[in-house]
């Protein structure tokens, strides 16, 4: 890959993050709630009284003590969404497998090679992030996961599934997550710009969609699951 190619992926990844970063003050000024008054929080509480009492688990999802992301949320998600442990040691494994099958071949099967895979991929999650949270910001879209409150465990792998395609809004209702709907596929088309071309054609940037979307239903169960496998590992 030449070097140029090189610098308009950095250069990308470091707008991409600054737009994150500038979207704070936009994001905390359009997600800050208007103060209730004290007859709405009084009726919000007897209808989450009502719900519970008539089923305690209609809602999983449904979180009553919710407060909606902030700007500065969303940069600290955007960062470690990207930089963050598992997404990197995540790009080592899949770019490593990659490299060993020199796929595609443009890159080549060497350590050169590896780090062309994984600047691209990198460049490809930071824009992804970016967008969602960006986007997100203007309806109150929570990029962030939240584990389930149901103990049983269909309802907990239902809900990893769910989380996917779903995320709070400012309310902490689940609603479809436009913005990731938005983000996984438009990123995936933006990197055709700077990918060789046996991997820039739509049909590609279609196939990298459908796992980001797998992907992203791996670190849900992550997510879900860990914090109690953890627990149980590391108990004293």
């Amino acid at each position: 890959m030449p070097s140029f190619q090189f610098r308009n992926i950095l250069g990308f990844t470091v707008t991409s993050l600054f737009l994150a970063a500038a979207s704070t003050s936009f994001a905390q000024e359009i997600e800050k709630p208007d103060a209730p008054k004290p007859q709405i929080l009084e009726a919000r509480a007897e209808s989450n009284s009502a719900k519970t009492s008539a089923d305690p688990q209609a809602s999983f999802a449904h979180q009553a003590a919710y407060q909606p992301i902030s700007g500065t949320e969303r940069v600290r998600w955007v960062l470690k969404s990207t930089f963050g442990p598992k997404s990197l040691l995540v790009g080592t494994f899949t770019e490593g497998i990659d490299t060993a099958r020199n796929s595609p071949e443009e890159y080549g099967p060497h350590w050169d090679g590896f780090g062309k895979r994984y600047g691209i991929r990198l460049s490809g999650v930071a824009a992804s992030n970016t967008i969602e949270a960006s986007l997100g910001a203007i309806w109150g879209e929570d990029p962030r996961y939240a584990r389930s409150e149901n103990p049983e465990f269909k309802k907990r792998i239902g809900h990893v599934f769910v989380m996917a395609f779903a995320a709070r809004n400012r309310e902490g209702e689940l609603k479809p997550a436009y913005a990731r709907y938005i983000a996984i596929p438009g990123s995936n088309f933006l990197s055709n710009t700077w990918r060789v071309e046996s991997e820039s054609h739509a049909s590609d940037a279609m196939a990298r969609s459908a796992y980001s979307i797998l992907g992203k239903i791996a670190g849900n169960a992550w997510h879900e699951f860990w914090p109690d496998l953890k627990q149980k590992v590391f108990k004293k």
